[in-house]
């Protein structure tokens, strides 16, 4: 039997995880959504302000009752942590909301600014669940832009509004903690590329495809697979003769911005280019990677235009 689709969606708030997750429990027909806010409330109703005051406040405010905040270096370092303290109380309560979905063999997305990277014990459910996490990020602009809109629409103007650089902390909190503990990041751009990327980490409709090019034809790769589809590029193998197994590097590349970092650091650093080069040279431009999409007819489609662009190597044939 398939296990249940466990899906965690965080993000500071006014990035637009409440959209994203509907839009993933509706493609991946999942009846059960739940935001981590409602999770809290309950914990609220066990757990007392005298107690856990930082639990009674938000999260972008929580650092306001703090003790001893003399003891934080700076600002940004004060307000990670009552977010992180904020949110502690309510991970024991969302990991058993998880642990009764396994239970009960039903699929769960959970949104919420309380998923913190590092903090939830993803690693015990793995067995039993098909469990993805993510974090949702935007830049600065776009998050102000959504998060006034956020604040209006839910009547949560005047010192709401007041906490934007509070949340913009949290963001960039978020986003380091991932990275930390290799949780995705995906830009949230638009609906239709989060989408897509999440499903290429979800559904996992992936394929060994072997390539042949040089180094200035990475770019067009990338523009195939990553910014046209939506898909991955995991791993990657160089075939060098004389060599009995295949040099390999870990990668897992999605992100179109940073993509475009890697080439542009590519074409910055001539050394480092040249030394890719090299590498290249001595494997005959030919290397694998394994190509996720975000659903099997993406993946065709990704192959047919790498074939059409002639960067698949077809074995001795190509070589002549």
């Amino acid at each position: 039997m398939r296990k249940p689709y466990v899906i965690l969606i965080g993000s500071a708030s006014g990035i637009g995880k409440s959209t994203i997750a509907a839009a993933i429990a509706s493609e991946l027909n999942i009846k059960h959504l739940i935001e981590t806010d409602f999770i809290r409330e309950v914990v609220r109703g066990i757990i007392g302000p005298d107690y856990a005051p930082v639990l009674h406040r938000s999260s972008f405010d929580a650092y306001t009752v703090l003790r001893d905040k003399e003891r934080f270096g700076d600002y940004e370092s004060l307000v990670s942590a009552g977010f992180e303290e904020h949110a502690f109380f309510v991970i024991p309560a969302i990991e058993k909301v998880i642990k009764r979905a396994i239970e009960d063999a039903d699929d769960i997305v959970i949104e919420g600014v309380h998923l913190i990277p590092g903090f939830l014990d993803t690693a015990k459910f793995k067995d039993e669940a098909s469990i993805h996490f993510f974090i949702l990020s935007a830049d600065e602009e776009i998050h102000k832009e959504r998060f006034v809109k956020r604040a209006m629409e839910i009547k949560r103007g005047g010192k709401h509004l007041e906490y934007f650089k509070e949340n913009r902390i949290i963001h960039d909190h978020l986003v380091k903690r991932a990275k930390e503990h290799n949780v995705p990041v995906i830009d949230n751009e638009s609906v239709t590329c989060t989408i897509k990327r999440m499903l290429s980490f979800i559904r996992e409709c992936c394929k060994l495809i072997t390539l042949k090019h040089s180094v200035d034809k990475l770019p067009e790769v990338i523009d195939i697979v990553i910014r046209k589809y939506g898909g991955r590029i995991v791993d990657v193998a160089y075939y060098i003769p004389g060599f009995a197994e295949p040099l390999k590097r870990e990668v897992n590349v999605y992100d179109p911005r940073e993509a475009q970092r890697f080439l542009d650091r590519l074409q910055s650093n001539p050394k480092r280019k040249r030394d890719l080069e090299r590498l290249y040279k001595l494997s005959n431009n030919i290397h694998s990677h394994i190509i996720c999409a975000p659903d099997k007819e993406t993946l065709t489609k990704i192959t047919q235009e790498l074939d059409k662009r002639g960067l698949i190597y077809k074995g001795e044939d190509d070589q002549q």
